[in-house]
């Protein structure tokens, strides 16, 4: 079973590595004072003080450092090649990130030998842990083996499934009929349990049981699917399985008695106060380290289109509750981009890009402006991005559900943004929005943050931008 930390789904593989990481870098830290003391931990003691404040402040960065690299991402998909640069990337940024924050907590500090030994044996560990786990741990020890209730096309989709990462935590072992008078789904993977479903399911060692009917008002067999609950065996619906396993929710099988009745949509006071201390916090940091490439941004703007050329350039955009406010970004298309007025979705390739342009879109250098939208509240940092009214008021007549994504703040990243490419088409939009609807309904403190460090990892590896 997936692990459900703070509303937000880890895969049970994902989980147990990060656990068994967790422990190879408190090992590291000890091991590296050690070595550094000629193994005398008294020693240690009375140089540096008690080492478990120390080492859970290594793991933490280092954890951190690891997760904005990609590393517990459930959709990463580079080989081994990609996998130890990324390793090699997270421990130079987190071994950097170590020194500047000793600065601040010198109480932490452990000394220059203990800390390079310390990030020396922790990376030999991980990459040995790596290399065994992926190639002993078979996955197929952490899936459960689901049976699903139905037949039809509700059920056929979750075949469909075509990405790894949204079939890693699962095996379909059938599917039972329900009502269909024409099953969807091949005849080999049809069951016919010779007695009760509950019997079946504890006979084939049936983990849960995913109800798929396409018709809800027919076919739902009450009794065996209590049977099977009170048998200890899980019972989910197809929607908030997909919600589950996807990290979206599936608008094609929405329905608004699910959205009231289902979980999460939290909005307290403390959140919203904490959201709020967090956007300020992270914006007043993003500023100061971000100040350097903004000028020279800005200059190279300047330089390419003259010294009378606009550097920023103000859009409309749909933002909380539907309030339109400007967005503030790096110009980064032609002054007359938009010489007819009319509204354009940013394609691949754009002519109208400049040459500067292509270049800060490509590092989102030409989003930084818009922590200025952050600290006037126009803004949050994790949220669905906003929109243009026209873009918007089009959408929402096409698309259900789709004013839903303004019931919380737009932001500057967003879940949508690491889990789709870039939106250009009203089909790209239906599909982050799948994306935006999870994340309104599942967010969390602990969500942006995961969010803002896996956004670290698509900035430096470039995916999704245009």
């Amino acid at each position: 079973m997936p692990v459900r930390i703070l509303n937000h789904y880890v895969h049970m593989q994902i989980f147990l590595l990060a656990v068994i990481e967790l422990c190879a870098l408190i090992v590291g830290v000890y091991a590296g004072a050690y070595l550094r003391f000629a193994g005398d931990m008294s020693d240690v003691f009375d140089s540096i003080g008690a080492m478990w404040p120390r080492a859970l402040f290594f793991c933490t960065v280092l954890m951190l450092s690891m997760t904005a690299m990609g590393l517990y991402h459930a959709r990463m998909r580079p080989r081994r090649t990609g996998i130890a640069v990324r390793l090699i990337v997270s421990f130079l940024f987190g071994g950097g990130a170590l020194v500047l924050l000793f600065y601040f907590f010198p109480s932490l500090y452990v000394g220059r030998g203990a800390l390079a030994l310390a990030l020396i044996i922790s990376f030999l560990l991980i990459s040995v842990v790596r290399v065994i786990f992926f190639t002993l741990v078979d996955e197929r020890i952490f899936k459960r083996r689901i049976l699903v209730f139905g037949a039809g096309e509700k059920a056929a989709s979750i075949l469909g499934l075509r990405r790894r990462s949204d079939r890693r935590g699962f095996t379909v072992v059938g599917f039972v009929r329900a009502s269909e008078a024409d099953p969807m789904v091949e005849s080999s993977r049809l069951i016919e349990p010779a007695g009760s479903l509950a019997d079946y399911a504890y006979d084939n060692s049936i983990d849960e049981i995913v109800v798929a009917i396409d018709d809800r008002r027919r076919g739902v067999h009450i009794p065996d699917l209590l049977d099977c609950k009170l048998n200890g065996v899980r019972v989910t619906d197809a929607l908030s399985f997909f919600e589950r396993e996807t990290g979206k929710v599936r608008l094609d099988l929405l329905y608004p008695s699910w959205l009231i009745y289902s979980d999460g949509f939290d909005r307290g006071a403390a959140q919203m106060f904490f959201t709020r201390l967090f956007d300020i916090v992270f914006s007043i940091m993003l500023l100061i380290f971000s100040l350097p490439i903004m000028i020279a941004v800005a200059l190279a703007i300047k330089l390419e289109d003259g010294l009378r050329a606009p550097v920023l350039y103000r859009q409309q955009r749909v933002g909380f509750k539907g309030k339109v406010f400007n967005v503030l970004k790096f110009r980064s298309m032609m002054i007359d981009a938009e010489r007819d007025g009319v509204a354009q979705w940013a394609q691949k390739n754009d002519s109208r890009i400049t040459r500067v342009g292509n270049v800060i879109r490509k590092y989102r250098f030409d989003e930084l402006p818009q922590i200025f939208n952050v600290l006037r509240n126009d803004m949050s940092f994790v949220g669905p991005r906003p929109e243009r009214p026209s873009f918007v008021e089009e959408l929402s007549e096409e698309i259900p559900y789709y004013s839903e994504r303004h019931c919380v703040k737009p932001g500057i990243t967003g879940w949508a943004q690491l889990c789709y490419e870039y939106g250009a088409s009203q089909q790209d939009a239906l599909e982050k929005l799948q994306y935006d609807l999870f994340y309104v309904k599942n967010r969390t403190l602990l969500f942006d943050l995961m969010v803002m460090l896996q956004t670290a990892e698509v900035v430096l590896w470039k995916s999704g931008s245009r």
